[in-house]
């Protein structure tokens, strides 16, 4: 389990690199991990197959490569991306072993998603942020339950 200041410098040195870090990546990717894993104390989802610091799945995973980052357009960033984590090509159990690396590819899935991250301060839009753009429409969490989760674990 990571405590809040440690993990806030994993994600700026896993994004600062990329151009990737903002305040509101940075909060929006708190409160992930903080609702996901409890900040890293749970790396492998009870009963299902999510992965690391923030939970991803296989399919979320292998799609930001497949649909995304093989692109030919996008190979200084994938070999930036290596450059960073250490990982140099798709590698699903990193996710579990490697917050650098999870870290990059939790904030690729933020990224492909539709619209602008809400301000660093509105931590409720942050929540609901999260379920809609992470989560699954039929997922079992709540911007309430991602909202409770930063609270206790990051601001408390």
């Amino acid at each position: 389990m990571f405590d809040p200041e440690s993990l806030r410098n994993i994600i700026r040195i896993s994004l600062d690199p990329l151009g990737w870090w903002s305040p509101e990546a940075e909060e929006l990717l708190m409160m992930t991990a903080a609702h996901e894993s409890g900040l890293g104390k749970y790396n492998h989802q009870i009963k299902g197959p999510a992965l690391g610091l923030y939970q991803m799945e296989p399919p979320t995973f292998y799609g930001g490569y497949d649909n995304y980052l093989n692109y030919p357009g996008r190979r200084k960033l994938k070999k930036d991306i290596a450059l960073i984590s250490g990982v140099s090509s798709p590698k699903l159990m990193q996710l579990k072993f490697n917050p650098i690396y999870a870290t990059i590819m939790a904030r690729l899935k933020y990224r492909r998603a539709p619209g602008a991250l809400p301000p660093a301060s509105d931590t409720w839009a942050l929540a609901e942020y999260a379920k809609d753009h992470y989560n699954t429409l039929m997922g079992k969490a709540t911007p309430e339950k991602y909202h409770d989760a930063y609270r206790r674990l990051v601001l408390a």
